[in-house]
């Protein structure tokens, strides 16, 4: 099972896309398309028009990375689009499903708890993470094996003479 945060949006493409397409094929899509943000760790899944393919296109610090998997035997079983609907909106656990080959449209979930401020209000999620309470690492200083401090070299070059 994957184990993704619930920031992590999960878009799985409604119409079947031509998997030849590369990374840069995908993004296009994506950007034009979709409208959507390419760079914000989302993950995009694209299926063949055989639906026994997969590609999974995200970022991650740097560059784009795809998984690709291709079904042996069977199909891959996707849920029900809306009319005129770009895709779905999955979450990890679907995605998992997915890809295992699981019918999405024949699992039952039972009503998840969530927890509640008032009577029939939910309570909204706080950024858990407060921006003025957290500064950059400080430089490390290093030790030796022994647990002692290091002497900082001089980057000058010595001369060769002693000053005598």
């Amino acid at each position: 099972m994957l184990l993704l945060p619930r920031a992590v949006r999960i878009l799985l493409a409604a119409e079947p896309v031509d998997l030849r397409n590369s990374i840069d094929g995908l993004v296009a899509l994506v950007r034009s398309g979709w409208k959507e943000n390419v760079f914000a760790g989302h993950l995009f899944v694209f299926v063949s028009r055989r639906r026994d393919r997969v590609k999974v296109l995200t970022w991650d610090s740097g560059g784009f990375i795809v998984f690709y998997k291709r079904l042996e035997q069977g199909r891959f079983r996707l849920p029900q689009f809306h009319e005129g609907a770009l895709g779905a909106q999955l979450d990890a656990t679907q995605l998992t499903m997915l890809l295992d080959g699981i019918d999405l449209s024949h699992v039952r979930r039972p009503k998840k708890w969530s927890p509640e401020v008032a009577e029939g209000a939910r309570q909204a999620p706080e950024n858990l993470i407060s921006t003025g309470r957290w500064h950059p690492a400080r430089r490390v200083k290093l030790t030796t094996a022994s647990g002692g401090r290091e002497r900082k070299r001089s980057r000058r070059k010595s001369s060769g003479s002693s000053g005598k």
